[in-house]
């Protein structure tokens, strides 16, 4: 009977721990910047940190933080514009920077007469949301350009690809400002081409951010800490995996694999491999949000970032 016991006891001891739950918010499930998280998950990296990763796709930054709000996820990867909701009063922070330069082109119809920015002027160019980054990047290149907001019409059209193609092809916008990739994809059957690879805003930038409820933060912070830790690690993975990470966001971005390939290589070089916040990409989003009407004075960016859940080493 005792052996029995002590074998029983043994089992036990050895099974793993069971993982917690996690829920994880993400603007758009097609973007490649926001693909780690699906990596990490079928990779089963969250799950050796204990973590059992629930992911939910919104239609644009907003959308998310609503959803923060209102206690329906505990974390999200996002967009860097969102640190004006917290500066707003949501309850969450930035913790853990996640890229440092927009990874977003713009896409015309393959027939288009625009060929150059400055054929823009007097069009319609869609956007995710109002508030967006989508939106913040299409301000900075009217800005450089010297035009007015009226010069050009932004439209909100929400992240999900398919009904942005459905827009762009249809004539019902000029221009949209999404993924590179989807402009190439594009490509391949004449429906539309990229203009812009990237957007080239002159100056140091935070593209995304990993941010974490207050809920999050103050009941289960070793939650907070083994994501970013995993997030950190598939990172590396994706790095040292290319043709597994190609097919692997083939699995939500639709992409063909040539275009995916090119995709990998735009967008890799984007992701931070530390997720410290520099101070001079956040000078550059404070001043942005004065510039676009967010704010009559700057917020102070101190409140609304952590570090504290960084991996040490």
């Amino acid at each position: 009977m005792r052996f029995a016991v002590i074998v029983i006891l043994g089992a036990l001891a050895v099974m793993p721990a069971r993982a917690e739950p996690l829920h994880v918010g993400t603007p758009a499930g097609g973007n490649f910047t926001f693909i780690p998280v699906r990596v990490g998950t079928d990779q089963g990296i969250f799950t050796k940190h204990g973590l059992e990763v629930e992911v939910t796709d919104f239609g644009g930054g907003a959308k998310l933080q609503q959803a923060m709000v209102a206690g329906s996820v505990d974390m999200a990867v996002s967009a860097g514009t969102d640190l004006s909701f917290i500066a707003k009063g949501a309850p969450a922070l930035a913790v853990a920077a996640v890229g440092n330069r927009p990874p977003l082109g713009m896409t015309v119809p393959y027939d288009s007469p625009i060929r150059t920015v400055d054929d823009l002027k007097g069009k319609r160019v869609g956007v995710t949301t109002k508030g967006s980054l989508t939106e913040w990047l299409m301000l900075q290149l009217i800005k450089k350009q010297g035009w007015s907001k009226d010069d050009v019409t932004l439209i909100a059209i929400g992240s999900e690809l398919s009904g942005n193609v459905a827009l762009l092809t249809t004539g019902q916008i000029d221009a949209v400002v999404a993924p590179p990739a989807l402009g190439v994809q594009l490509e391949l059957t004449k429906r539309g081409r990229l203009l812009l690879s990237s957007f080239d805003i002159g100056r140091d930038f935070l593209g995304e951010s990993i941010y974490a409820s207050n809920a999050i933060m103050h009941d289960h912070p070793d939650t907070v800490r083994n994501f970013i830790q995993g997030w950190f690690e598939t990172i590396a993975w994706m790095h040292a995996h290319k043709p597994e990470t190609i097919e692997a966001a083939r699995k939500y971005t639709r992409y063909t694999p040539e275009v995916e390939s090119r995709e990998y290589d735009l967008v890799m070089p984007v992701f931070s491999a530390d997720g410290h916040f520099h101070p001079a990409a956040l000078q550059t989003l404070q001043e942005t949000f004065v510039e676009m009407g967010t704010f009559e004075q700057p917020p102070d960016m101190t409140k609304l970032y952590t570090e504290a859940y960084l991996p040490k080493n």
